[in-house]
């Protein structure tokens, strides 16, 4: 993928994300059920990270299971970590939270984290918003080497082909000014057109990749990973989110 092309899709997101980031955190007040088999069967107590915490629901949750460690939460949105920082939760002893800003299209994003390495990490609807397969296996390759050998990362990546109000907002990439020979197969441009209390207004915009199953795997084994789970969940229909838990291999 063109570099240009690359910083115009990360640029389509920064822009809906920032524009619309306080609507967009009214959608998300609850953990989704596939999150939470997540959060019963694979985390565990220790150090965590969360890619792309939003407005820091994940967070609540996970301090209500009664987890004991660390909890760190990063974004790029100052929207959504602005609405986290109003749910911060002080530390009781068990488990700390925090949130911090960080741009996964960043080059060193990984410096400003307050530990080096995690016991483990996860990262729930994030991936399909990065642009470009080469990147992808980049941002991944710095997401091993964050987790000691042995610890897990979760991810899920949106399914929305099984949602036919999903698929209805696809539009074509002539609406950005990009033609089909610009993006990479599974690359998408979406609409939403949620808007607080009803108002009318323009809709955003998202660029999301949509994966399969194999491509994950692709991703997990040359970033250093064994893929040991997988499951559909969320939705209706519980097709909405691909979930899959990765173990960092021990050398």
């Amino acid at each position: 993928m063109r570099q240009e092309v690359f910083q115009r899709l990360l640029n389509i997101n920064k822009e809906f994300y920032q524009s619309f980031g306080q609507a967009f955190a009214q959608t998300r007040r609850r953990v989704q059920p596939g999150v939470r088999r997540a959060l019963a069967e694979w985390i565990t107590d220790g150090n965590w990270l969360d890619i792309g915490c939003g407005s820091g629901t994940l967070a609540q949750a996970w301090r209500n299971t009664g987890l004991k460690g660390t909890y760190t939460g990063i974004d790029f949105s100052e929207p959504l970590l602005a609405d986290a920082g109003c749910q911060e939760l002080a530390d009781d002893g068990r488990l700390s939270v925090t949130f911090r800003q960080a741009d996964l299209a960043a080059e060193g994003w990984e410096h400003s984290l307050p530990l080096r390495v995690y016991d483990g990490a996860v990262s729930f609807a994030v991936l399909h918003h990065i642009p470009s397969a080469a990147y992808r296996q980049q941002l991944l390759g710095a997401v091993a080497r964050l987790i000691r050998p042995g610890g897990l990362f979760i991810l899920s990546v949106w399914q929305f082909q099984h949602s036919p109000k999903l698929l209805a907002r696809v539009l074509p990439w002539r609406a950005v000014g990009l033609a089909a020979e610009d993006i990479e197969a599974g690359d998408k441009l979406l609409d939403w057109r949620y808007h607080p209390g009803g108002t009318e207004g323009a809709p955003g915009l998202r660029y999301v990749h949509l994966f399969s199953s194999e491509e994950l795997l692709g991703l997990a084994r040359v970033a250093g990973f064994e893929v040991i789970d997988e499951y559909q969940s969320d939705g209706s229909g519980g097709k909405l989110g691909l979930y899959q838990v990765w173990r960092r291999a021990a050398s």
